[in-house]
């Protein structure tokens, strides 16, 4: 039985979120998703709020992961005890708020949903994701596992992706941005893609105003970093699955925007 996952970049701030809002639901039906997951990592810019986490859930989505900066807002501490839809991820300190693994069942079953975040180029304070995978696939056999690999770099994302091909249904990239052309299912049949993108200002600097960015690579002191004015777009990626063998079938990219 085949289905359906949208996996959403990382929604950037206010504008972000808003145009989350208003396409997101649409957007499912458009592609029939049987399950969506966003990367809520920088609704508040520079982490995510329990209200914005709450936003993102009644917006459409059914899972929120999150990443690096985590923990920049404190009022999401007990948040990530009191629900089981936020995933912070699995690779931090066991002993630390929230969980990074979760099941959530669709009309095939259930399926596992992993949050986890690199370390090359990132000050995460991690374990080896490469080794926390291991004991998760080995903690959830026989269903689905779709994997948000939170990282900086595109090598660390692509040694992650051979390394589940075959094991997990899909992996995708979050945190730069940027989204990537290289969506496919890999030769084991793991669905990839190397970076969702980003939900927020289209014309920015990763979300932010670009005039802050010049400034801060020219070395110039900067105010504090504000979501660019202007069209959004929402970046993402469907996977389309065999529930039965985990194999993927098909990846598309997706970009919903507004018009300039």
């Amino acid at each position: 039985m085949e289905f359906r996952v949208l996996a959403v970049g990382d929604v950037v701030g206010k504008p972000g979120l808003t145009y989350l809002t208003k396409r997101l639901r649409k957007l499912r039906r458009q592609v029939g998703a049987d399950l969506c997951v966003v990367n809520g990592e920088n609704a508040a810019m520079n982490g995510m709020t329990p209200d914005q986490g709450e936003a993102i859930l009644d917006a459409g989505a059914d899972v929120v992961t999150l990443g690096n900066h985590t923990w920049r807002q404190r009022e999401i501490v007990d948040y990530l005890d009191e629900t089981s839809r936020v995933l912070r991820p699995a690779n931090f300190a066991p002993q630390l708020p929230g969980q990074g693994v979760g099941i959530y069942d669709i009309s095939c079953g259930p399926v596992a949903v992993v949050s986890l975040i690199g370390r090359l180029h990132l000050d995460s304070n991690a374990d080896n994701p490469f080794y926390k995978i291991d004991g998760i696939l080995r903690a959830h056999p026989g269903m689905p596992l779709l994997v948000d690999f939170h990282a900086e770099a595109s090598s660390e994302k692509l040694a992650m992706g051979f390394y589940l091909d075959g094991r997990a249904a899909a992996v995708w990239g979050t945190h730069t941005h940027v989204p990537t052309a290289d969506g496919r299912v890999l030769p084991r049949g793991t669905g990839y893609i190397t970076d969702l993108g980003m939900t927020g200002p289209r014309e920015s600097a990763l979300g932010i105003r670009p005039e802050q960015s010049i400034a801060l690579f020219r070395g110039e002191l900067t105010s504090r970093f504000a979501p660019a004015p202007g069209p959004c777009w929402l970046c993402g990626a469907v996977f389309t699955l065999e529930y039965e063998t985990g194999r993927c079938l098909a990846v598309e990219q997706i970009i919903d925007q507004e018009a300039p």
